[in-house]
């Protein structure tokens, strides 16, 4: 356990450090292309890669983790059946790779029917070349699964780290040469890099490769029955983020740079979760599934941290969510105009922050236990209801209406897994989450108000984006956490208790 905790505190802080690389590259963006035809096609080129991201994190990874610790617990060829599984996805990453390249002028088009002329100029060979190098894409999302299995974490934090790291520095050295392919190009040199890091590191443990394609016939039978719907589940948030880019790319112009700024805001802290602390807490629930009273208590810190850390960020981004776009993006071709654009965006994203932490966490506890079939067919019923609030809205509100979109599925997801979950946890459980909720929410108003005072009437809110977030967010987390203390306080000690330790 010690060592799960030293990993998730090096885990969380590769995670920030790759976060704000992130963040350092879309200013770089903004800085050296505006908001323009050619951020759209970036956008909307790079959302394969994070459906091939998805499919391997979430999809691959929440099927493959709890089969093969069981395989490895239970004695049996573990390895054996490992190997076979990673040979055979590469196979079918190169098929992928191949129809990609010369599919994209013909399937392109036709899933953004409404993209400009100007942009599908750059987006198609932009996209055909992700597709040159998605098998070694596929490749670091499984072996960051293989490392997982071994409760091997930092290795696949530098690896993101390594492809985002080198995106901004393409960007800032080769800019006048490749122009906005200067960020493709330095991804996938990152990406590269990433793999080789990654294997390093998992021949260093007792993982043993081997060109073997055959593996136990009741293994591949129940990873075939798991993984389809596990797939599908992961592939359903990407069809709703391709929707909403579809419609988007049929706005205004600059309306997938809008979104995809304030949406990359919003998703930090779920991101910097997913990759630490949830996928700890994943292992460790995969591990107790036999064990009822760890796993209850293992879901609840899940759940407890996700509220205690996700709700008062969605407070703060409330009040000084206008500053930190401007600290982000304000520089060189982002204009003023830009920055209030993409601030409309990141109110109506804000509840997406909570809900999806949240809701990530009942997923994975329901992927612990072999459900991927219920998680799919909650999670299908989403793209009907993204699809038709989108549908209903963008014409009467514009761009604004796909982040509103955003957050009514993720309240939806949210609530209905609830129900699903709680149902075989038991009310108890219910009634304990339940109790910790105004504990978490009383001292979150309180910081909220406080932090929004301090910029209204004590004139903080004149200064610069800058001074702002200087004073403003250590205001807003001492308030916090004082208030945290005296309205949750057992809440709070388990949470300082967890990083002493770790």
């Amino acid at each position: 356990m010690g060592k799960l905790k030293q990993a998730a505190l090096w885990t969380a802080m590769l995670a920030l450090v790759l976060k704000l690389s992130g963040l350092v590259r879309e200013s770089i963006v903004g800085t050296k292309f505006g908001v323009s035809n050619e951020t759209d096609a970036y956008f909307l080129s790079f959302a394969f890669i994070t459906l091939v991201v998805a499919m391997i994190s979430t999809g691959f990874n929440n099927v493959f983790l709890p089969m093969y610790i069981k395989n490895r617990k239970s004695g049996e060829a573990g390895d054996h059946n490992a190997n076979a599984l990673l040979n055979w996805t590469m196979i079918i990453f190169v098929g992928i790779s191949f129809i990609g390249w010369f599919g994209a002028p013909y399937f392109l088009p036709l899933m953004y029917v409404k993209m400009k002329a100007e942009t599908a100029l750059i987006a198609i060979p932009m996209t055909q070349i992700f597709f040159a190098f998605m098998t070694v894409i596929a490749l670091s999302g499984l072996l960051d699964s293989y490392l997982q299995s071994r409760r091997i974490f930092v290795p696949s934090q530098m690896s993101k780290l390594l492809a985002t790291f080198f995106s901004v520095v393409f960007a800032i050295l080769f800019s006048d040469q490749w122009g906005i392919f200067s960020l493709v190009y330095g991804f996938i040199f990152g990406t590269i890099l990433g793999v080789i890091v990654q294997l390093y590191y998992l021949v260093r443990s007792d993982y043993k490769w081997r060109l073997e394609f055959k593996m136990d016939i009741k293994f591949r039978n129940a990873f075939l029955l798991l993984i389809v719907p596990s797939l599908l589940n992961s592939v359903v948030g990407q069809v709703n983020m391709f929707v909403n880019k579809a419609f988007a790319s049929g706005t205004t112009e600059g309306a997938v740079t809008y979104l995809n700024n304030a949406s990359l805001i919003v998703s930090i802290p779920n991101a910097i979760y997913a990759t630490t602390l949830a996928a700890i807490i994943f292992t460790l629930m995969s591990e107790q599934t036999e064990e009822r009273a760890k796993f209850k208590e293992t879901f609840f810190r899940g759940m407890e941290i996700s509220l205690v850390t996700l709700l008062p960020i969605a407070a703060g981004l409330l009040v000084i969510g206008d500053s930190v776009i401007a600290f982000i993006y304000e520089h060189g071709k982002f204009t003023p105009d830009d920055t209030h654009k993409t601030h409309i965006a990141l109110m109506l994203y804000l509840p997406f922050i909570v809900f999806q932490g949240m809701q990530l966490m009942l997923s994975k506890s329901m992927y612990a236990r072999g459900k991927t079939a219920v998680v799919f067919r909650i999670s299908v019923t989403t793209i009907l209801i993204n699809f038709l609030s989108n549908w209903l809205l963008v014409d009467r509100f514009g761009y604004p209406a796909l982040a509103i979109a955003t957050s009514v599925v993720s309240i939806y997801f949210f609530a209905v897994s609830m129900v699903v979950v709680y149902k075989d946890l038991g009310k108890e459980e219910l009634a304990r989450f339940g109790k910790m909720v105004p504990q978490v929410v009383i001292p979150t108003v309180i910081m909220g108000a406080v932090v929004n005072a301090a910029k209204a009437f004590a004139g903080l809110g004149s200064f610069g984006p800058i001074v702002q977030l200087a004073t403003l967010v250590p205001i807003g987390v001492v308030v916090y956490v004082v208030m945290l203390f005296v309205f949750y306080r057992a809440g709070f000690r388990r949470f300082v208790g967890l990083l002493k330790r770790g």
